[in-house]
């Protein structure tokens, strides 16, 4: 059985109901002590590439390409994705992200990524 993947942000307070919880940054969050960090791991495999982060700016109106160029990154990391879905096992997996808007954000993104290879 597939893991549940949970989607939250990194400044969020961890729950029991998480699971493993990874950071998917590629740029350390602000105001986050590395010596308290509160998850489980950081894996920068799955941020998008510097110039489709900066391309997409956050702005919800170019959400929809920025979905398709990060896809195709994504494309790549088949086997990480797969390796980190099979690290999580049966357990709940919650993918951390530090961007302020919930709705358009690289874990939407992989979050779907994920669930179509699980």
């Amino acid at each position: 059985m597939p893991p549940t993947i949970h989607l939250k942000r990194v400044y969020d307070d961890p729950a029991a109901e998480d699971g493993r919880r990874v950071l998917i940054d590629g740029l350390w969050p602000r105001g986050v002590a590395k010596a308290s960090a509160p998850f489980d791991r950081w894996t920068k495999d799955f941020a998008p590439s510097p110039e489709l982060r900066k391309w997409f700016d956050h702005r919800p109106e170019r959400f929809a390409e920025f979905t398709e160029r990060y896809r195709a990154e994504l494309a790549d990391r088949t086997e990480a994705a797969r390796a980190l879905l099979a690290e999580a096992g049966d357990a709940p997996l919650t993918l951390l992200y530090a961007a302020r808007d919930t709705e358009h954000n690289h874990a939407v993104v992989l979050r779907a990524f994920l669930s179509e290879l699980a």
